[in-house]
């Protein structure tokens, strides 16, 4: 689980048991900016200045640092729920550079080991804009109340992790969005749009982030 360089200069992983890796090789703080923030966060933030979000995988925590970022920026206030099945050892995070690459860009950036050193389990408040949920637990068994203004959907991809990216699963994505929700992924492909849409979502191409020519955003 050894990181390497992304054209970008950010790092990322790959992960041998599913053959895939964890960012695009075309750059992983570039991908993340362009699908989760872009066209996810400050497209949900021109309309509310107060937003949940939940992560299917939270992974390296790359999205969860720039949201954090973003909530300090822009004097927004995020309630983050983060899920993940099989999180990584400590001592991988440490060799990733996403603080050192995002804090000249904005000054200073936030405590990037603190998202992976705090509780699972816990709603932790890591500032007076960002607050972190992180859950220990498979995409599958995930049940809750509460309801999500945006989704970020950071699964592997459909070849390597085909059970995430069902039906049942996007119905229960579907389900936990309020009104006027909406789940932005990487993943263009026609089969995920087709069920997306079967379970009621309105789903919209996007152009893609360097190295894909299509990402997907989905409204409820």
């Amino acid at each position: 689980m050894s990181p390497f360089l992304t054209q970008d200069g950010s790092h990322s992983i790959f992960a041998e048991q599913y053959g895939v890796t964890y960012h695009s090789r075309y750059g992983a703080i570039t991908e993340s900016l362009h699908v989760f923030i872009d066209a996810g966060l400050r497209f949900q933030a021109a309309l509310k200045s107060e937003l949940n979000i939940l992560e299917v995988g939270f992974g390296t925590g790359l999205n969860a640092l720039l949201t954090w970022v973003e909530a300090e920026k822009r004097n927004l206030s995020i309630r983050y729920t983060g899920i993940e099945a099989y999180p990584l050892p400590l001592e991988t995070v440490e060799t990733l550079n996403y603080g050192e690459q995002i804090a000249p860009t904005v000054g200073s950036a936030p405590d990037f080991m603190y998202l992976h050193q705090c509780p699972w389990d816990r709603n932790m408040k890591l500032s007076g804009h960002f607050s972190l949920h992180k859950k220990r637990i498979r995409l599958e068994a995930f049940r809750t109340s509460q309801v999500f203004d945006l989704i970020y959907f950071d699964a592997f991809a459909p070849q390597a992790q085909p059970e995430l990216w069902t039906e049942r699963i996007m119905r229960l994505m579907y389900k936990t969005l309020g009104p006027d929700g909406c789940l932005v992924t990487y993943c263009a492909k026609g089969d995920v749009k087709r069920t997306l849409k079967s379970v009621g979502f309105e789903v919209e191409r996007l152009a893609g982030p360097p190295g894909k020519r299509e990402m997907t955003r989905a409204w409820k």
